[in-house]
């Protein structure tokens, strides 16, 4: 891989070390001119006027992302962000009151509190499936649950926001296609930097965002629906006119495709600049992308281990591409915010991030490092080398 091109076509690697990915990564020259070249337009001619005018690239981005994990256009919708992708997922399952909803231990924080909302608001049930001892979803124990209990949904985070946790989503997927039952992934953190395929996962949705591993802007994500889900007549509790039409007093009818999870009014630059990222990332590789990031983490989760009073979260053999770890004597937030001052770009979790996930592991706030593979060793050294003086 030239790093150094890729750098080179980053501006913000000239001025930062920014090792933030799993929050917002560095955009690239082609994603950021994607943006502005839209907005400039917007302001010339008109919203809707630039809208009408960009159809051949609304195509293209929509079939970007779909490429990117293996589906076609018709699964795709883009959406304002994950949380929304997420939640127009879950509207679309008619839940009745003793429904089960089964998840893992390690599944991202908001989605937690949405399935304790649901729970408290239509009398839902939620249980977690528990961990292997060495980390990660017990799939035998999940298959366990799903025979006994006949959840009427399943949620995995594919890798959790708080570690570098791999789960198996395909072991998953194929136990509850067998099952029958209806699969949601989160793959935020997971998007951009591993090999995404959904005909693999078996995944029914898969909500994700552009700004983190995908290196598009913030407020644009998207939502893959699979065929059997349109099929099926799923569809969102607040269906709008993007999704359906009005066609008597008392109907409306649904488009066919994953458009009806998506909303009347977007912010078209960010969708363009999503597509952008995708097509980015493919040119790049994704199977690249994962070489690249593995090297980088296994080279700081070592330099971590020679800082005095450090405790590196997790096993050597999560090598995705964010690595957490707590400090014995040490405020996270304040550091980064120390840091920041400094070009260092990292962030800070405290234990609402992950609850069930840092009880476990006796943590109360975790630094969080997320290299992507247009960062240097060099950086890290830097990185590792101030961490260690604090």
């Amino acid at each position: 891989m030239d790093v150094e091109h890729y750098r080179a076509e980053t501006p913000g690697c000239q001025n930062r070390i920014h090792l933030n990915n799993a929050g917002a990564a560095l955009m690239p020259k082609a994603v950021v001119s994607t943006i502005i070249d839209h907005i400039k337009l917007e302001s010339e001619i008109g919203g809707y006027e630039a809208h009408a005018a960009i159809s051949e690239s609304v195509a293209s981005a929509y079939q970007s992302v779909a490429s990117l994990i293996g589906a076609g256009v018709d699964n795709i919708a883009f959406t304002e962000n994950a949380t929304s992708a997420f939640t127009q997922a879950l509207s679309a399952i008619p839940f009745s009151a003793g429904d089960l909803i089964l998840t893992t231990r390690n599944d991202y924080a908001s989605n937690q509190i949405q399935f304790l909302s649901l729970e408290a608001r239509l009398g839902l049930r939620v249980a977690h499936v528990p961990d292997q001892e060495q980390g990660g979803v017990d799939v035998a124990a999940l298959e366990k649950m799903m025979d006994e209990h006949r959840p009427k949904l399943v949620c995995v985070t594919h890798v959790p926001t708080n570690s570098g946790l791999l789960q198996d989503v395909n072991a998953v997927g194929a136990a509850c296609r067998s099952r029958d039952t209806i699969f949601l992934v989160d793959a935020c953190q997971s998007l951009g930097q591993l090999p995404l395929a959904v005909n693999d996962i078996q995944c029914d949705f898969l909500s994700a965002t552009a700004r983190k591993f995908l290196r598009g802007p913030r407020g644009s994500g998207f939502l893959y629906v699979a065929d059997r889900i349109l099929e099926q007549a799923y569809e969102p509790l607040f269906i709008d006119m993007r999704g359906a039409s009005w066609t008597a007093a008392d109907r409306y009818q649904s488009v066919r495709s994953a458009k009806r999870f998506e909303n009347w009014e977007f912010a078209w630059a960010q969708l363009l600049g999503t597509g952008a990222a995708a097509r980015y990332a493919s040119e790049v590789g994704v199977d690249r992308i994962r070489c690249r990031v593995r090297e980088l983490v296994s080279y700081l989760r070592d330099g971590l281990r020679t800082v005095k009073g450090a405790r590196v979260l997790g096993n050597d053999d999560e090598l995705c591409g964010i690595v957490t770890v707590e400090f014995s004597k040490l405020d996270p937030q304040q550091f980064v915010l120390e840091l920041r001052e400094r070009g260092i770009n990292l962030s800070a979790q405290g234990r609402e991030y992950a609850v069930l996930d840092y009880d476990t592991k006796k943590v109360s706030a975790a630094l969080r490092i997320s290299p992507h593979y247009y960062n240097t060793k060099a950086e890290i050294d830097t990185a590792i080398a101030a961490i260690d003086s604090a």
